[in-house]
């Protein structure tokens, strides 16, 4: 099964991600799109944190999409490590082994027709944009080395335009939304116990 977990910057994919991720354990494989974004190692420095990462060109979506492909077909993958300090691949790669499930998280996921038909089940997780511009200007900081200026004014200049133009409209491919994301015990538990539940109707007709 490969699952779509999409939604705003900051609304909380991941920590859906995570719970299901724990509650299934060894079942379960997680890619992310931040690790698909393309390397721009060959742009200087100082020009690299001016792009667009809000918009789907920004994404090697292509990839990723083949990645999740040879993952469904029983394949392993060398997923890439992106470095966001300062926005270029890292040399190494991570090998990730298939699992019978796939969730499959980000911001523009759902942009992508070809993307769409590899899903089984499509969650996008519907927060305030103000909760998410908070959470999203406090893992910046924290995580990426960012300053609160530089934080606004990306929030300002791509991520809120880009958010109204390609994220929110995705909302209409959902096949379950879940408002507050992680936030909201009893939606990410109904999906848990519904991907248990198909997991074992698997298992069971494979022993049959």
């Amino acid at each position: 099964m490969v699952i779509g977990i999409c939604g705003g910057s900051g609304s909380g994919k991941s920590t859906v991600a995570v719970r299901i991720v724990d509650a299934l354990r060894d079942r379960v494989v997680y890619i992310q799109q931040d690790s698909y974004y393309k390397d721009l190692a060959n742009i200087p420095v100082e020009e690299r944190g001016q792009l667009n990462f809000d918009h789907p060109d920004a994404v090697d979506l292509d990839m990723m999409i083949e990645h999740v492909r040879r993952l469904r077909d029983g394949h392993a993958i060398e997923c890439p490590v992106y470095d966001f300090t300062c926005h270029a691949r890292k040399p190494e790669t991570l090998q990730i082994e298939p699992k019978p499930v796939i969730i499959v998280e980000g911001i523009l996921i759902y942009t992508s027709e070809e993307m769409r038909r590899l899903m089984d089940i499509k969650i996008f997780v519907d927060t305030d944009a103000d909760l998410r511009f908070l959470r999203r200007l406090s893992r910046d900081i924290k995580e990426r080395g960012r300053s609160v200026e530089s934080v606004i004014q990306q929030y300002l200049a791509t991520v809120r335009p880009m958010h109204l133009q390609f994220v929110e409209p995705s909302k209409r491919y959902a096949d379950l939304i879940i408002p507050e994301g992680g936030f909201n015990p009893v939606g990410v538990d109904l999906v848990i116990q519904k991907l248990k539940s198909m997991l074992s109707a698997s298992e069971q007709s494979a022993v049959n």
